[in-house]
């Protein structure tokens, strides 16, 4: 018997939901960007509007209509977030440069591992002693501090990238050791997200860590061994066409399967399309030009759409319960000073000044889009609650929106000269822009 299709209703509510969002997102995304605030804070507070924050006090009626709490209504609006999300964690891969941690790979190196490290150990510290309640019935509390550890080391390249072209800074070496060593914790950061989400789904055993560690490391040496000359093999063949069709379609496919693959081993979708993403970036086949419709595609539309779906699901009435404020106050300042005092650290054990290590701290406090992800990952495993889950995302929007300050305070008291004369290229090559994912 054939698979009924859609209810006229739903399908009105959901072109309604996609409209409404996207109107919301786009122009709230814009109004950020004129205040000089990260894209995404508009349009997550898209969600915010429409979502139990305010519209289901506003207009219950209204919110009740547009935003039903019917399960199978949410997820058609789902499948076009994650549909996106895939695609925009896809295309960060590809805009990594690596070339950049080859040329300042020990201090890169320091500032990330300290800049990883400390956070890491501060958010599953933090996670142990927060409130039971705000721990979701079921969910094992190491799974859980171990889950806000790696929610709170994260950085976000697509923000930092964005401030520093925003502010002029790029060219500068401190601009750049500030991205290198952001991809270094986005290769971590994706890891680690990989491995508490197959200890979530699996449950916590010396079988299920063990697996959970080996699984990552064998989906990278497959993707390198096995999946890179396909790939190689397969953009060569789409470019040889002078219409972009193919090239998008085939980095589209290669995109969705790999994160097929991953979710299919229990490891997160998100993590096989980075890996992917990272492999057509260094395939040497990547043209720019010919993934532009790509690009536009899903930073004009799907990615506003997964950012206002991560919105809608934050409850900021939730804050008004003292022991939940406590919590999200706590959160904050464990995350700010752990990434601050991380990267401060791994500057002075590189020699570098105290400007040089704030600006590092600063840029590397930026979590935006990369935190966003996370916890909407975690709300999904249910090993987040819809408190815990807030509190999260303020912690992205609390950094990305501190990082431009912060930076141009640091860097007015940078001599250009003196840093040119660390031992450090002072020059940026020419493709060093700003990714175009950095506009979210």
């Amino acid at each position: 018997m054939p698979v009924p299709t859609i209810p006229h209703h739903s399908l009105l509510v959901f072109l309604l939901q996609l409209a409404v969002l996207l109107l919301l997102a786009l122009s709230l995304g814009q109004l950020a960007a004129r205040f000089k605030m990260p894209a995404i804070v508009g349009e997550l507070l898209a969600g915010v509007l429409v979502g139990p924050s305010v519209l289901s006090h506003a207009w219950p009626a209204l919110a009740d209509w547009l935003m039903p709490k019917d399960t199978a209504q949410m997820h058609m609006l789902d499948a076009v977030g994650q549909v996106g999300v895939v695609l925009l964690v896809g295309i960060t891969g590809m805009e990594l440069k690596f070339d950049l941690v080859r040329r300042r790979r020990l201090t890169a190196a320091r500032v990330s591992v300290c800049g990883l490290v400390l956070p890491l150990a501060l958010g599953v510290g933090v996670g142990f002693l927060l409130p039971s309640s705000i721990v979701p019935d079921g969910t094992s509390p190491t799974v859980f501090a171990i889950f806000l550890g790696v929610a709170l080391c994260v950085t976000a390249i697509p923000v930092i990238a964005k401030t520093l072209m925003d502010m002029n800074l790029l060219h500068r070496d401190i601009g750049q050791l500030t991205l290198a060593a952001g991809v270094l914790d986005d290769i971590v950061g994706w890891f680690l997200l990989s491995i508490v989400s197959a200890m979530a789904t699996a449950g916590l055993s010396t079988g299920t860590v063990a697996t959970s560690l080996l699984y990552p490391v064998g989906v990278v040496l497959a993707a390198w061994l096995v999946g890179r000359p396909l790939v190689k093999a397969a953009l060569r063949t789409a470019g040889r066409s002078a219409s972009p069709v193919p090239t998008v379609a085939v980095t589209a496919l290669i995109v969705l399967l790999g994160a097929a693959a991953t979710q299919a081993l229990h490891l997160e979708a998100v993590f096989g399309a980075f890996v992917c993403g990272a492999l057509i970036g260094t395939s040497g086949q990547l043209d720019r030009e010919k993934l532009a419709p790509l690009r536009t595609v899903v930073l004009a539309f799907l990615a506003p759409v997964f950012f206002a779906t991560a919105g809608i699901r934050m409850d900021l009435t939730a804050l008004t319960d003292p022991t939940v404020l406590a919590a999200a106050c706590a959160v904050l300042a464990v995350a700010i000073f752990g990434k601050f005092a991380g990267a401060f650290a791994g500057a002075k054990m590189s020699g570098l000044g105290r400007w040089e290590g704030l600006a590092l701290g600063a840029g590397m406090n930026s979590r935006g889009v990369i935190e966003v992800i996370v916890a909407m990952v975690g709300l999904q495993l249910g090993v987040l609650s819809a408190e815990a889950y807030t509190v999260i995302i303020l912690v992205a929007i609390v950094t990305s929106l501190m990082a431009p300050p912060v930076l141009r305070f640091a860097m007015a008291r940078i001599d250009e000269d003196a840093e040119a004369g660390m031992g450090m290229v002072g020059t940026a090559p020419r493709d060093l822009a700003a990714p175009p994912s950095a506009a979210v």
